[in-house]
């Protein structure tokens, strides 16, 4: 790019970095009668290819779905004032991240409480075919064999998840996202003339990403949670159980549907900034709302472990009205965000937008889609490997055994749909145009996140 055998570094580090050749270190330093550069810009190469091929730990946390997802918040049509639409367009990807992260911890409370804690270690045919879950048996008539203790010890495997997931996105968070741009003057929201990249916010999302960080994380631990509490406090309320253990499990749930509001209203209170550098950051919030739902599971789990004899487990779990709850308000979001994004691209049509305006919706139901596949997939892997050949157990829920077989080839019309209609450059015109109406002035408390965890999520 620079064309010269001698490049020097003048800022940046090993992650990203801008070089010049070395003859221009001092260009600007120089009168304009000795340097070549007579009225015109001094060469620069900006090398960042870390930023993207950094770290691999990152592929363990920057999952699929949640990748594609933050893909439709950049393909919002261009409409600049209408900034109650962009908002609500970015809150709705916002929300849709936060489904996936349900999702994704729903899918392993699957695996390890409800096929393995509940289904296999409860039956005598399938414990018995798997030894190492003897001691959960109830024919050994140990202490972890009641269903409660059983739910409570296989809680480990997703909350383990779950904190691996917190710790890969602060690591992540800490050396990317943290990073402060060059302090410049903000740009007035009405500015379209300059590109999006150079807006002092497009690269900083400190705040915004450690609050989602932390609502995800939040959301996680209390999917967990609503696992254990849900079939516990069912049980309590029957005929015949204590009333104590009763009024704490209806308190229990109680706590739990308010902190998840809480989580909620975190994840819809604050956006993107593109024109404001906010350096602010909400410690007490970050700290405190995965912490709370993390005491939430800890106090479930003591509250299931509690002796409750004759108590068995028959059956599933509450999967099928959880997943059909999940998948319904993944549809939900996908029309609306489709809606939205149609009134936006009516304000200002562009014929380079993939899909009339709908290629952010699209790329959405992809991720979502997705989301479902994976979680159907290895819920079912897990189940036929527990049950093997016979039917001792029932499964995981028919939703993820219909969406494990259904949804790959609705994917592959997906693509096929959507491909042909992505935009692409046209030879001979400059790119300079495009970078700068991608994504148009957003108010401080505009579009945001993304979801899982990078600019996500988990």
């Amino acid at each position: 790019m620079l064309d010269a055998p001698r490049t020097v570094r003048i800022t940046g580090d090993d992650t990203a970095a801008v070089f010049r050749r070395a003859e221009d270190v001092d260009a600007e330093s120089r009168p304009d009668e000795e340097s070549e550069h007579r009225g015109t810009p001094v060469p620069e190469a900006y090398v960042w290819c870390n930023l993207t091929s950094g770290n691999g730990a990152r592929a363990l946390w920057l999952l699929l779905p949640f990748m594609v997802v933050n893909l439709a918040l950049w393909m919002r049509p261009d409409a600049p004032g209408h900034p109650r639409a962009v908002s609500l367009y970015g809150l709705l990807v916002r929300l849709a991240g936060l489904t996936l992260t349900v999702l994704l911890v729903a899918a392993a409370c699957e695996v390890a409480l409800d096929l393995t804690a509940w289904q296999c270690a409860g039956t005598h045919a399938c414990a018995a075919r798997h030894s190492w879950l003897g001691f959960l048996s109830p024919a050994a008539d140990g202490w972890w064999s009641t269903p409660g203790r059983r739910l409570a010890l296989a809680a480990l495997v997703p909350a383990a998840l779950t904190g691996l997931l917190w710790y890969l996105a602060h690591r992540t968070w800490s050396a990317y996202e943290s990073q402060q741009p060059i302090s410049r003057d903000p740009e007035p929201e009405d500015d379209s003339g300059n590109g999006s990249l150079s807006r002092p916010g497009f690269w900083y999302g400190r705040r915004l990403v450690a609050r989602l960080r932390a609502a995800h994380t939040a959301a996680g631990l209390l999917t967990v949670a609503a696992t254990i509490a849900v079939p516990t406090a069912a049980l309590d309320r029957g005929p015949g159980g204590p009333q104590a253990l009763d009024t704490a499990g209806r308190l229990l749930l109680t706590v739990l549907l308010v902190w998840s509001i809480a989580v909620v209203w975190v994840v819809c209170r604050r956006g993107r900034s593109e024109h404001l550098l906010d350096r602010q950051l909400d410690r007490h919030l970050v700290r405190r709302l995965p912490l709370g739902a993390l005491l939430l599971l800890l106090l479930t789990a003591v509250y299931a472990g509690w002796s409750r004899p004759g108590w068995q487990s028959t059956g599933r779990l509450a999967g099928d009205a959880a997943f059909g709850g999940i998948a319904l308000g993944q549809g939900l979001l996908v029309v609306a965000l489709a809606a939205v994004a149609h009134a936006l691209y009516r304000t200002r049509p562009d014929p380079r937008a993939a899909l009339r305006g709908l290629g952010g919706p699209a790329v959405a139901t992809l991720a979502c889609a997705l989301g479902g596949v994976m979680s159907g997939g290895v819920c079912q892997r897990v189940a036929d490997w527990l049950d093997g050949t016979g039917a001792s157990i029932p499964g995981p829920p028919v939703l993820l055994t219909w969406q494990s077989s259904v949804i790959p080839p609705l994917l592959v019309v997906l693509l096929a749909r959507l491909c042909p209609d992505l935009p692409s450059p046209r030879h001979g015109q400059p790119d300079v145009p495009a970078s700068e109406a991608d994504t148009g002035p957003e108010p401080p408390g505009g579009p945001g996140s993304q979801g899982s965890v990078g600019r996500s999520s988990a």
